[in-house]
């Protein structure tokens, strides 16, 4: 059944955003749902303020009036969540949810998808997607916490360098 689960963007009324994850969260637990409902998330980011007192960190929701839940969707889940205090409904066409695709879950950075770097710096690579896709070239820096790596490209007689991300570039065989 976890296989099944996609994330859904459930709509709350403004600053009811914790109370419905928090009454999300109890009703998992109480109704014994782990498998159905794995998670309740509220986007968060951290803003740095310029203040007279000097910078001010604090976290601020990414999306207000708005929480993400990875649910496998049926009449009954969708019943239970839509029937919790604070929430307005679903987002999607009509009375279906619609889900979040791969590409906005991995832009929200909500899951992430583990890339095996199987190449260092100096070693001769190909680059497999974008616009220089078939060039191949040298690692001069490879940086994977931020999922990024800078190939030196020889274009016209030119060395250039070319920043990429970890999976648009494949060693070469020797």
């Amino acid at each position: 059944m976890a296989e099944a689960a996609k994330w859904y963007v459930v709509h709350t009324f403004s600053g009811y955003e914790n109370t419905v994850k928090a009454t999300i969260e109890k009703t998992i637990e109480t109704r014994h749902l782990e498998d159905v409902i794995q998670s309740v998330i509220i986007p968060m980011e951290t803003v740095s303020e310029m203040t007279d007192n000097g910078v001010k960190v604090h976290d601020r929701k990414m999306f207000p009036s708005y929480v993400l839940v990875k649910m496998v969707m049926s009449d009954e889940y969708w019943y239970i969540i839509k029937n919790i205090r604070g929430v307005t409904g679903f987002v999607g066409s009509g009375t279906k949810p619609t889900p979040l695709t791969e590409e906005e879950v991995l832009q929200l950075g909500m899951e992430k998808v583990e890339i095996i770097v199987n190449y260092a710096v100096g070693d001769n690579v190909r680059i497999i997607d974008g616009p220089l896709t078939s060039f191949t070239g040298i690692v001069d820096m490879l940086d994977v916490e931020k999922n990024k790596v800078r190939v030196i490209v020889s274009m016209f007689g030119r060395e250039t360098p070319a920043e990429l991300e970890l999976d648009q570039v494949e060693p070469l065989e020797a």
